[in-house]
């Protein structure tokens, strides 16, 4: 999957950006980066989303036991790859058919953080049960919604063009073109939103900090993010002597404060 966003509607944070790659000749225009795409997936479905910028997705190739899964409702684009464990329970607590996926699952989750705000984004994010990263672009609000599970289990990268628009794609050859060396892993066990930036879901009171990160041939590329040590002043705040637990998948949101 691929996903380009144009910085007036994802800010990426600035500790991404790799100024060495800047102007190295590596980043494509959103033409030859497409057809680059299709180079890997040569039946890839690609769709502009106006001047927000455009996402492409195909299921080919892919591991059987963690699909990619595209949908879109209501004006909400979701890329989805991976697989939910406690789809059940999920369908249940969104009111959803029982023919309804993980990408169905992943886009009512979003709608009803955004319509109804039953519970913060961290403790929805908790409550997701499997390996996953997904990509949301909502064309209503020219926002995006983007996550990869605890364990980074899924490979999602992220990183910026030359014009410091935000890429991110499965396939780290892509970032590679797209990004030249600017590019990372999606931190795991975070999110980030258009409005609120990069946040860990896991430790939702902590600070987030850049970590510089180096590919499997030892070159320096982007940063990656970790979260702080845990303070006094959190667990105060949540009255634990530990970092919060993650909640049971058939919890109600709203009870765990």
């Amino acid at each position: 999957m691929l996903a380009v966003f144009n910085k007036e509607v994802a800010k990426c944070p600035e500790e991404l950006k790799n100024k060495e790659s800047l102007g190295s000749g590596c980043s494509l225009k959103q033409d030859d980066l497409i057809q680059h795409f299709s180079s890997f997936h040569p039946n890839a479905l690609s769709v502009k989303l106006g001047d927000s910028g455009f996402i492409a997705f195909s299921s080919d190739k892919q591991n059987p036991l963690l699909p990619r899964l595209f949908a879109v409702v209501d004006d909400i684009f979701c890329l989805f790859h991976g697989h939910i464990e406690n789809i059940a329970s999920l369908k249940q607590l969104y009111g959803l058919t029982k023919t309804a996926n993980e990408v169905s699952i992943i886009i009512e989750a979003y709608r009803s953080l955004r319509d109804r705000s039953s519970s913060p984004a961290d403790h929805a994010l908790r409550n997701i049960e499997g390996k996953f990263a997904f990509v949301i672009y909502d064309s209503s609000t020219k926002g995006t919604f983007i996550s990869v599970d605890d364990e980074g289990s899924v490979p999602l990268f992220w990183g910026t063009d030359s014009e410091d628009h935000l890429v991110l794609s499965d396939n780290a050859e892509v970032m590679l073109k797209a990004s030249g060396r600017s590019f990372a892993p999606f931190p795991k066990g975070c999110f980030f939103t258009s409005t609120g930036g990069l946040k860990s879901y896991e430790h939702p009171l902590r600070e987030l900090k850049a970590v510089t990160w180096f590919d499997s041939a030892g070159q320096q590329c982007g940063s990656t993010f970790t979260v702080t040590e845990e303070t006094k002043k959190e667990n105060k705040n949540l009255g634990i002597k530990s970092a919060m637990p993650r909640v049971g998948s058939d919890a109600d949101w709203s009870t765990h404060i």
